[in-house]
């Protein structure tokens, strides 16, 4: 998003300026960065850095601090995956810097109209900015509403923060600090990243501990799914595919699994349904529910690939069924950009029942190449999947979705897909379907314009 958003934008002839961290891994990929000015919003080093956006002309402003930001591993935890123990201050130290920009104080000679927040790294700034006489409109952006940035109470007194912005009904909740609360409270307007998933969040079940706050801003809360990058994303001009196709001549892409068949050690054979699993390997992606049904696809003549990695334990899990049925499953353990592409064009099926989905892109990516998804009924993937099941007009269908999480509901969904394929002239029609769907940034650019503008 932080990528395709900006892009689309600027072609809709907005002004629009990209502020994230120096982080050490995108300074490398960048050229001709400048030092812009420094900036005193603490006692920490920190300057501004500007380059512009690969592969376009958009201003990129770097946050360089470098005793918080420049340092290995990912952005968020150490190598080890442990969250940074300093993660409240070099996320506070953002926000600062961004009410410094957004108020001009940074000198930039650039104010914006619009500052649009994207989780709870930058919910701060919000706070912050509701201390300054004149600030932009705030959209703020909930990605996944599981990760909160919450600290306890020291770490509001530790970071300086105005004693006027610890109240409940604007930074602190159930006693401690929450940075995305602070996002919330302080938007003009929230939205999060599908229709259903702005639902969802204000319930029990997928509002974690922020249904009631979030219900109470109702009316200032939607949801706009996230598009994918269609250039990126191409099975007419996929370089990492065995064999690129179209709509048009769809029949071609059989050859993509004959030839991922003899990469992975399959048996080859074209006529045998092939499901694919391309995800982060966890429970809320619904990876156990997938173990859990694995000796029913072999024991239906069917072929699965799976690549990912995460939970430990259910890597193992996966590893050793694979190597207990070699003919049926191949398991890629770690994460591999090629490979993905190879497997969303070779696969006939894409399985994501994943309990909960703020977006997920995976099942547009399989639409975008005739790879039938089966996900669960929930988040974005409601919003992104025409359910084959629920619809006698099959001209409008685009995959196949289930209610429940549970292995039964996901038995019958595959058992429902194995009837599909079976009748092969209404298989290409759902697969032509999916491959008509409009999952472009530009089309939700025009969303998010909207809300710009009435906000």
């Amino acid at each position: 998003m932080a990528q395709s958003l900006p892009s689309a934008l600027h072609q809709l002839r907005h002004d629009i300026r990209l502020v994230m961290p120096a982080y050490p891994q995108a300074k490398q990929q960048l050229k001709n960065i400048t030092r812009k000015v420094k900036l005193n919003i603490s006692d920490l080093e920190t300057e501004i850095l500007e380059s512009s956006l690969p592969n376009t002309n958009i201003p990129l402003l770097l946050i360089d601090c470098p005793s918080l930001f420049n340092r290995e591993g990912n952005p968020y935890t150490d190598e080890q995956g442990h969250p940074w123990p300093d993660n409240a201050q070099r996320f506070a130290q953002f926000c600062r810097a961004i009410v410094s920009i957004a108020i001009d104080q940074a000198q930039l000679d650039w104010q914006p109209d619009i500052l649009h927040c994207n989780d709870w790294h930058t919910g701060l700034s919000g706070a912050l900015l509701s201390l300054e006489q004149q600030r932009p409109r705030i959209i703020f952006t909930i990605h996944n509403l599981a990760y909160q940035g919450l600290f306890p109470h020291e770490t509001f007194v530790d970071l300086k923060l105005p004693e006027e912005l610890w109240s409940y009904d604007k930074v602190e909740f159930n006693g401690q600090l929450s940075f995305i609360k602070a996002g919330i409270v302080y938007a003009d307007h929230v939205n999060t990243v599908s229709p259903t998933y702005a639902k969802e969040i204000q319930t029990a079940e997928y509002g974690a501990g922020l249904d009631t706050l979030l219900t109470y801003h109702s009316a200032k809360l939607s949801g706009i799914i996230n598009g994918i990058n269609l250039q990126e994303w191409n099975p007419e001009t996929d370089k990492h595919i065995h064999q690129n196709y179209t709509a048009k001549n769809i029949q071609e892409k059989r050859k993509n699994k004959l030839s991922l068949q003899k990469q992975l050690n399959l048996p080859i054979d074209a006529n045998i349904p092939l499901f694919s699993v391309i995800s982060r390997i966890a429970e809320q992606k619904g990876i156990d529910l997938i173990i859990s049904i694995l000796s029913n696809i072999v024991e239906n003549n069917t072929q699965i690939v799976l690549l990912g990695a995460g939970d430990k334990s259910l890597e193992t899990q996966i590893v050793s069924l694979a190597q207990q049925s070699p003919n049926h499953i191949a398991a890629n353990i770690g994460y591999d950009e090629a490979l993905a592409h190879t497997i969303t064009a070779a696969a006939d099926f894409f399985l994501m029942p994943s309990r909960y989905e703020p977006c997920g892109l995976n099942q547009m990516y399989s639409q975008r190449y005739g790879t039938i998804p089966i996900v669960r009924n929930t988040g974005g993937l409601a919003d992104t999947v025409i359910n084959y099941a629920k619809t006698m007009d099959h001209t409008a269908s685009t995959g196949i979705a289930f209610d429940e999480g549970n292995k039964d509901e996901l038995l019958h969904a595959i058992n429902t897909a194995l009837e599909l394929y079976s009748n092969q002239d209404l298989f290409k029609q759902v697969q032509l379907n999916a491959m008509q769907q409009d999952f472009s940034w530009q089309k939700s650019a025009l969303e998010y314009t909207k809300i710009y503008m009435d906000s």
